[in-house]
């Protein structure tokens, strides 16, 4: 297994491959490596294709009070990982080789400002990605400048990767959405391949923030799954008033001493647009506090 830190390495072995006949399947994360990511990984493998695993904590992505700075990493683990699950190449580029020239961003549109000497703060990194429908409400409504970062690291990554197929997971279905979207209308020539949600047995999404938890915090972040499964069962016995499903989920929630509800919300699956009247293969999106870590889930009616 290769560990790539450069862009034209990386492109170079990507240009390779194509030549001796096989594709390429990109695997896109933050590092921090759970068995989430290794479905993800399992996904890119069927696909008979040389998989590449991304490592890269996006710095554009997290607002100013966001968690970059401790955002867990550890690519030697990560790396391990990747060599068990037979992946054929780490991309682990740094900030300097994704964003030449530093980033000075507006206030809400990320995290850091790279210092970057005077003389050439004219070439400055100045170019983004924005998808402007899909990325408004929910995550993009309460993250401000979350999905242009997420848009511009993922197509800069399919870019220097070249990837024939991108395997995304469904516990970040807006993100999903957006990502397929922005595929659609820029005409990248990419499958998108989703992952259904890896769940801990106890229902909890696996997520690398999942870390944050302190043990108190970690049995109440089941209220999310509970919550998630009320409205499950609610619809399958007749219930198709969104409000009155909501409702009942914001309840379940605030049984849960140290959770703070940021929205639920049942949305058209496609457009992501909010439904007065649930219907069948609707998605059903939650956000919530537990304790100090922010955690999203979802689930399909």
């Amino acid at each position: 297994m290769k560990v790539i830190r450069s862009i034209f390495e990386m492109q170079e072995a990507a240009f390779a491959v194509k030549r001796a006949g096989r594709r390429v399947a990109l695997v896109p994360t933050m590092g921090a490596l759970h068995e989430g990511h290794v479905a993800l990984i399992h996904k890119a493998r069927e696909q008979g294709a040389a998989v590449v695993v991304s490592v890269y904590v996006n710095p554009t992505q997290f607002g100013p009070k966001e968690d970059f700075t401790k955002y867990p990493r550890d690519l030697e683990v990560d790396c391990q990982i990747c060599m068990r699950e037979q992946v054929d190449a780490v991309f682990a580029p740094s900030d300097e080789e994704m964003y030449p020239g530093g980033l000075w961003l507006a206030e809400g549109s990320g995290s850091i400002q790279t210092a970057v000497p005077t003389a050439i703060r004219g070439l400055q990194y100045s170019t983004m990605v924005e998808e402007d429908v899909l990325s408004k409400s929910l995550e993009g409504d309460r993250r401000p400048g979350h999905f242009r970062g997420v848009c511009t690291v993922v197509a800069k990554l399919f870019h220097v990767v070249q990837p024939d197929v991108a395997v995304f997971g469904e516990k970040d279905y807006q993100q999903l959405k957006v990502i397929q979207r922005m595929i659609r209308d820029l005409c990248f020539p990419i499958q998108i391949l989703p992952v259904p949600t890896i769940r801990e047995k106890d229902g909890l999404a696996m997520s690398s923030r999942n870390k944050y938890l302190t043990p108190g915090d970690r049995a109440q972040a089941t209220v999310l799954w509970k919550a998630l499964n009320i409205a499950r069962d609610m619809f399958s016995q007749g219930e198709r008033n969104a409000h009155r499903i909501e409702t009942i989920m914001m309840r379940t929630v605030e049984l849960a001493p140290a959770a703070r509800l940021d929205y639920v919300q049942i949305a058209d699956p496609e457009t992501l647009e909010p439904r007065s009247e649930a219907k069948p293969g609707d998605v059903v999106l939650i956000a919530a506090r537990v304790g100090k870590t922010r955690l999203i889930d979802n689930i399909r009616l």
